[in-house]
């Protein structure tokens, strides 16, 4: 709990209850407009008066309609019904007075009087600003689904800016169809707000650059994310009189491991001049993520993806409101944005005068748009402790977070969000044209409709003729026109995936993940088993994975990864066909699932297997491939539990220039597989892989996941940071699974978990090649047939197992002049690296030159 001197606690009490927050609203604004477009004056949470035959609507060809078939998760005001307008340009004009104002729209994509929701496209102006352009509400509604990964879908959603209206006394709001097509909209709501709550700043800071744009009258704003860090969700109405939504920021964080604490609010919240009380609710700064004993494994770090090419303002909210952080220096913190300082040192003790005080600070960062695409980037904010300045805590917090797009010469509209290569929107219905259709059209449409069936099946017969006669000729040019092979792999249509997955029948699912279903299939005459990957087109693995993943595999072959046999791009559909591994992915096997349970020999052969299958990936091609997704369910085993690296979608070549051993790309992966440096810096290399392959031996060794957030003690969430503690301190023996406990040979446990701490090594420049890896581990499994070899079986104490000192060797009877040095290799022991020992390579061959043997002892420098 929070403690306070009594008098000084009353003193704080008097002195500012005025300023602390109530429950009443602090801010009331001059201009409220509430309109259910084409629906009736009408009281929910708040009272929505109709735009039919209002002052704001003038006379105009547009009409209502309601949605069919309604999502029931969708609220009813104001989305139960829609304006619609078919032809030309249409204006709301609202009378308010001069100062910024928010703008929200409210729209939700669905079929309106036969109007198809994904064949809307339209642009929307105000006041000289364009807020978006050929705009589809279908595909942001379909992105936001995707984005909200663990919530219920709901296709309603708000665009929400801030437009400074000065001298007209009006703000105006115009729709544009796009050609052929139509614009709707479902409610709108201007509030008007304080004249330097946004504008004007203060406190603004320029992120990477010396100066930017400030915010000024002539400047739009958008509102991308409005997130009340740490805390639930605030409603329109619990907010300080604007009707802002602040919403839960635990999607947005990375990694999800690093949730934080949130400290129960305890201390009063005393507003100031600097940071008056309609700033952010109450509820804002009484929560937060703090770092506390995570601050050593991550940094605090939020993904907000934008559009490329614009400015961003990023508002952070603070308040200290942590039991113990009382003065100067108990805790201080820097903020990145994009991998760039913002702020070297924050202590909110300069900033503010105690606990209590909330304050924000506003910082521009401008997001490139390196192709001219406008596609969508991440903008990064992390939070680190500040260890140099030695703070009572190491620890960082956030308590809210606010990010504005800022207009570029007027304009605030993006693109479309990307799904997948979508068709040219058809053109359509027209009501008016079909009230007028006489009968004779219809007579004469008939028959038109006759002739064109009867093109089409004598079309579809000739196409079936030269389809069996086996001409491929349209095929290969379709194939080269989308930049996808069609030499070393097959291309599928679309009926014969149907015909291998009996019409992507449930019953042949086999798999299942965040890029769709995986269907066992049977091909050639139902000769050949496959399994068949089906992309969901809402999936975050879209076009461009599907594209990687083919142009690779393609080229390559290695047993150690798996074959693609071939793909389908018919129909809108992205399907990849592979080799059938019919002992499915190593995870199956280690801890989901009803399998048996592997032996660790056989464990062990696994990870030798899938080490040379990275190995070759990185060294196997003139430019290494990077594989940016290893983990336990991209491994698959075969009939014989040969293990198989698979799921290329998201690799990446390695650098192009010599000396350079990263690649600067976006951050995208697996939590908890995922390299530090990596995800901390955006630059890739072959290490991200051999940090990811280390968190998969310590899956492989202890049979857990490597991510647990409930049920475990905080140092037992994150299995790669449990297992490198557990070594560093000889307890590895404690943490294996204990079905293979008893079958580990102690120097061969010694053996594996130094090649996977030396795999985990934060630094990627301290870990291991993937060859190096691959020797190790065949080391390893030496050991273990050693010791199998002298004892029969493995048995005695697993006590020490990190440790080592001496000699340990392991020879077979040979005469001495048969041994022959042929190669040094350098280990390290423990965590830093400080202890070194040197592994000997040695052949063996027989005094008559019949056989020939390859082992390995190994001499350790005492520590």
């Amino acid at each position: 709990m929070f403690t306070f001197p009594l008098p000084l606690f009353s003193f704080m009490l008097i002195l500012f209850s005025t300023a602390t927050t109530t429950t009443a609203q602090p801010y009331k604004p001059t201009d409220y407009f509430l309109l259910n477009c084409g629906g009736a004056t009408t009281t929910s949470d708040r009272k929505w008066d109709t735009d039919e035959r209002s002052k704001f609507l003038p006379s105009t060809t547009s009409f209502t309609s309601t949605p069919n078939n309604p999502n029931p998760s969708v609220p009813e005001i104001p989305y139960s019904t829609a304006r619609i307008f078919n032809t030309s340009s249409f204006t709301y004009t609202f009378p308010v007075t001069n100062g910024p104002k928010f703008l929200r729209l409210y729209f939700y994509p669905a079929t309106y009087s036969g109007y198809q929701a994904n064949q809307s496209f339209f642009s929307v102006s105000s006041n000289g600003y364009t807020l978006l352009s050929n705009f589809s509400a279908f595909l942001t509604a379909s992105y936001l689904e995707t984005k909200l990964v663990g919530s219920p879908p709901i296709p309603n959603f708000i665009k929400e800016y801030l437009i400074y209206v000065s001298d007209t006394q009006s703000l105006n709001v115009t729709f544009t169809p796009s050609p052929n097509s139509y614009a709707f909209i479902n409610g709108i709501e201007i509030v008007s707000l304080p004249e330097n709550l946004y504008y004007k700043s203060k406190k603004m800071k320029y992120v990477g650059q010396t100066s930017g744009p400030m915010i000024k009258e002539d400047t739009g704003l958008e509102n991308i994310y409005r997130l009340n860090v740490g805390g639930s969700q605030i409603s329109p109405k619990n907010d300080t009189g604007m009707y802002r939504s602040w919403h839960q920021d635990d999607r947005y964080l990375f990694p999800v491991t690093a949730l934080g604490k949130t400290p129960d609010y305890q201390s009063p919240i005393i507003y100031t001049a600097d940071t008056p009380n309609y700033t952010a609710p109450e509820l804002v700064y009484a929560t937060q993520r703090s770092m506390g004993q995570l601050s050593e494994l991550y940094n605090l770090t939020w993904l907000l993806e934008v559009d490329s090419g614009f400015y961003y303002m990023l508002r952070l909210h603070f308040c200290s409101i942590i039991e113990g952080y009382t003065r100067l220096g108990s805790a201080a913190f820097k903020i990145f944005i994009n991998n760039q300082t913002a702020e070297e040192h924050v202590d909110l003790f300069y900033w503010t005068q105690g606990t209590g005080f909330p304050v924000f600070r506003d910082y521009v960062v401008f997001v490139y748009d390196f192709d001219g695409s406008g596609r969508k980037q991440d903008i990064w904010l992390a939070l680190a402790p500040k260890l140099d300045a030695r703070p009572q805590y190491s620890d960082a917090f956030l308590n809210g977070l606010e990010v504005f797009k800022l207009s570029m010469k007027g304009n605030l509209a993006g693109p479309n969000p990307e799904l997948r290569p979508t068709p040219p929107p058809p053109s359509p219905p027209s009501p008016s044209r079909e009230k007028r259709t006489l009968p004779y059209a219809a007579i004469i449409g008939g028959i038109c409709g006759a002739l064109v069936l009867m093109l089409l099946v004598l079309g579809f017969i000739l196409f079936r003729r030269v389809k069996r006669s086996g001409d491929m000729s349209s095929d290969q040019q379709k194939s080269k026109d989308s930049g996808l092979p069609s030499g070393r792999c097959r291309r599928f249509t679309i009926q014969e995936v149907k015909d291998a997955t009996r019409e992507f029948d449930e019953t042949r699912v086999i798999g299942r993940g965040g890029f769709g279903m995986v269907y066992i299939g049977y091909i050639d005459n139902d000769k050949t088993a496959v399994a068949i990957k089906r992309l969901n087109a809402l999936s975050q693995q879209g076009f461009h994975e599907f594209q990687t993943e083919i142009g690779l595999l393609s080229k390559l072959r290695h047993v150690q990864l798996v074959s693609l046999i071939g793909y389908c791009d018919e129909e809108g559909e992205m399907v990849l066909v592979y080799d059938y591994m019919s002992n499915g992915t190593l995870q199956d096997h280690l801890y989901k699932g009803k399998n048996p349970n592997l032996p660790w020999k056989q464990r062990l052969e696994i990870c030798i297997g899938a080490a040379k299958g990275l190995h070759y990936l990185h060294t196997g091609a003139n430019r290494a491939i990077i594989h940016r997704d290893v983990k336990s369910t991209n491994i698959l085993l075969d009939e014989n539990f040969v293990a198989k690296v698979a799921d290329f979608g998201l690799s990446k070549l390695g650098p192009k220039e010599k000396g350079v051993d990263y690649v600067n790309t976006a951050v995208k992966g697996t939590l908890g597989y995922m390299d530090p440096e990596y995800y901390k810096y955006q630059q890739l290399t072959e290490k991200s892989d051999v940090y990811s392959f280390g968190a998969v031996l310590l899956e492989v060794l202890c049979s857990r996941p490597v991510i647990i957030t409930r049920g475990v003690p905080d140092e037992e969430m994150n299995l790669a940071e449990w297992g490198r503690k557990n070594y560093g301190k000889g307890t590895l023996h404690e943490i294996v699974d204990k079905r293979i406990r008893d079958e580990i040979a102690p120097n061969c446990l010694m053996k594996f978990g130094e090649v996977a701490n030396s795999c985990l090594r934060m630094k990627g420049s301290k870990r291991p090649k993937m060859d190096e890896v691959v020797w190790r581990l065949e080391f390893a499994l030496q050991l273990q047939e050693a010791a199998e070899k002298i004892d029969g079986e493995v048995s005695g104490d697993m006590k020490g197992g990190s440790g080592m000192s001496g000699n340990q060797e392991f020879m077979f009877p040979v005469k001495e002049e048969d041994v022959s040095v042929v190669e040094e290799y350098e280990y390290n022991y423990d965590l830093e690296g400080t202890s070194t020992g040197v592994g000997i390579q040695h052949e063996l061959t027989s005094t008559d030159g019949s056989s020939h043997e390859v082992f390995v002892s190994e001499k350790v420098l005492p520590r």
